[in-house]
Parts: C-alpha cells; sequence; structure tokens
C-alpha cells in the first residue's frame, strides 16, 4: 500500500469513529506519516545522484472556494496551516478563491487530501453548531467608530455568521497545533535515529535542504505581490465566547461520515 493510500485510510478511519480520542490518534498519524514520507523522500533525493529520480518543485493551482464567500478566508487559513506543516509555500489569490502551493509533488497531494478531508468536517460541525442555537446571546468582541473618528472595543451579541466565523477560526487553530505537533514528533523521533547511528545525512540537513530547495523556486516562479490580510472577524483572536470553545472541541474530534479524496474535486462550500 502507498504512502497516500495509508494516509486516506486513517483519514478515513479518522472521520468514522465516534470516539474523540481515537478520531485525534488517527489524524495525528495521518500527519505523522505525511512528514514521515517526506523526509523519506528527502533522504532518496539527497543521497542519490540520478537526476531522472529526483523529485522537483512544482506549482500547482487548487481551488479553495467559490466568488463572494465569508468562508473563503477560513478555508485558506487552513490550506495555509495544513501546507506549513508539509512544506509548502503559498500564494494567495486576492479573492480568496485558490491558492498556488509551491512544494514537492508528493507534499502538495498530501496537502491536498488533508484539506479536502479536514475542510469538509469544518464546514459539517459548523453547520451543526449554528443548528444548534447555543451561540444565542453569546457575545463577542467588536468595534464601533468612536465620534472621535477612532475605532473603540464594545462586545456585540453573535448573529450566525459571526458565531460562524468564530467557530472556524478556533477550528483551524486547534487543527493547526495537532498537526503541528505530528509533524515535530515524527522529526524529533528521527533525529534520534540520526544520532544513534550517527547517520552520514541527517533528517535536519535533508528537510533544511528541501525547504530552501521550495523557498528558492517560489521566489524565482511567483509573481505574487502584496500581503494576505487574513481573518480578522469575530474570533480571530480565539475569545468570542461559546461558538469559540465549540470550534476548539470540534478541531479536536475532526471526523465526518465520508471521505473526500484528492479526486473529489473542489466542494460547493458556502457561508
Amino acid at each position: 500500500m502507498s504512502n497516500i493510500n495509508r494516509i486516506a485510510a486513517l483519514l478515513a478511519m479518522a472521520e468514522s469513529t465516534t470516539n474523540v480520542h481515537e478520531a485525534d490518534a488517527f489524524l495525528k498519524k495521518a500527519q505523522q506519516l505525511a512528514t514521515n514520507a517526506s523526509v523519506d523522500l528527502a533522504m532518496a533525493r539527497a543521497q542519490t545522484a540520478r537526476k531522472e529520480a529526483r523529485e522537483k518543485p512544482i506549482s500547482k493551482t487548487i481551488a479553495v472556494g467559490e466568488l463572494r464567500q465569508r468562508a473563503n478566508k477560513h478555508l485558506i487559513e487552513l490550506f495555509i496551516q495544513l501546507g506549513w506543516a508539509n512544506d509548502l509555500q503559498m500564494d494567495i489569490a486576492h479573492n480568496s478563491t485558490y491558492v498556488i502551493a509551491y512544494g514537492m509533488p508528493s507534499d502538495i497531494e498530501v496537502t491536498e487530501m488533508l484539506f479536502n478531508s479536514v475542510s469538509t468536517q469544518m464546514v459539517v460541525f459548523g453547520n451543526e453548531w449554528i443548528r444548534s442555537k447555543k451561540w444565542l446571546e453569546d457575545t463577542y468582541f467588536g468595534s464601533k467608530l468612536h465620534k472621535s473618528g477612532y475605532k473603540i472595543p464594545v462586545r456585540k451579541k453573535h448573529t450566525a455568521g459571526t458565531a460562524r466565523g468564530a467557530f472556524y477560526a478556533a477550528f483551524i487553530k486547534r487543527v493547526a497545533k495537532r498537526v503541528q505537533e505530528a509533524r515535530t514528533e515524527v522529526i524529533k523521533e528521527r533525529t534520534k535515529q540520526d544520532n544513534s547511528t550517527n547517520a552520514v545525512i541527517s533528517t535536519a540537513l535533508v528537510l533544511r535542504e528541501k525547504t530552501a530547495e521550495v523557498k528558492d523556486f517560489h521566489k524565482q516562479t511567483s509573481n505574487a505581490r502584496g500581503k494576505w490580510s487574513g481573518y480578522s472577524g469575530a474570533g480571530a483572536s480565539g475569545k468570542a465566547g461559546k461558538s469559540s470553545l465549540a470550534g476548539t472541541e470540534a478541531g479536536g474530534r475532526a471526523h465526518i461520515g465520508q471521505q473526500q479524496t484528492i479526486s473529489s474535486g473542489p466542494k460547493k462550500i458556502t457561508s
């Protein structure tokens, strides 16, 4: 079974279980396997002189949302977090409907797989939260324009839109933490193995070289200008009451009933 198939199987198990701890373990294992596979490929690239066997950086445009949807910035942020965990560089469309990912083909493929799965989970859980009505009467920190011309912080009641935004923001932060922890654990374990075997080429070295190669490719290839602003609405700080807490909890569960695969294509996700 290929690494991609193993990762897909782990994601399917994460999505089918109703046990919070099992779901967390399966998603974490999927990211660990993705990181390990990347390290193995980097090792192979570093140790072979066969040019045709070397994996080289590519760029790929990946659709994440439709025009004028509030959820787009959250989807972009989720892709960025998963991409960082898999050594990608990214350019963001000005309308937040797509990203251009730069990296090794295998890393881009893994990131797409994780994104298709986790973004679907995020929307499913978000819809459940909005339908629950538990966010009603809850508040978040917003702002209003003072007569002096400055914006001042105020407490506002959630609408369905702000509650969803706070939920998504917290969900993404929790998922980002999990995949980064999984990556760190793999690198730490591989480094320990390197030290115990006095490896000639270390994991740290090949990852640094791969990162540098991808960054150089991005710099030479990208035409992007400006800086992506990201989401700055309700819950961006992670302190938006019940909606933020619910998003964090759902980000820890990360499971749904149906697996989304790489070949499934762009999904229709509305705000």
